[in-house]
């Protein structure tokens, strides 16, 4: 399948200081800054971060690393929260022991 492009959709959602954000297919090195940019420039009063990923197949150490900064970035203003995290992303949660850093519903 060469050629093919994997593809990152963010669907944002703001509602007063809560910010929704669905992530749909690949989190990785590729798409990792989009995401980045995308969360940082959004996260100003935010103070409930809920990330939905329902839809999200795959996520490499560069998405771990946005992942760290926007949970860093509500330690100070709020709480973040992932759901719908699937049996795969979970094992890399585990894996890297993100489980005890994040709050995973």
């Amino acid at each position: 399948m060469k050629g093919e492009t994997i593809m990152l959709n963010i669907i944002k959602n703001a509602e007063d200081s809560a910010l929704q954000v669905t992530l749909e297919g690949r989190l990785d090195t590729t798409t990792a800054p989009q995401l980045e940019s995308q969360l940082m420039g959004s996260l100003n009063g935010v103070t409930n971060l809920n990330m939905d990923f329902e839809k999200l197949e795959y996520i490499s150490s560069a998405g771990l690393r946005v992942l760290l900064a926007a949970q860093k970035v509500m330690n100070k203003q709020g709480q973040m929260t992932i759901t719908h995290v699937n049996d795969v992303i979970m094992e890399i949660f585990e894996v890297t022991g993100f489980t005890d850093i994040l709050t995973i519903q």
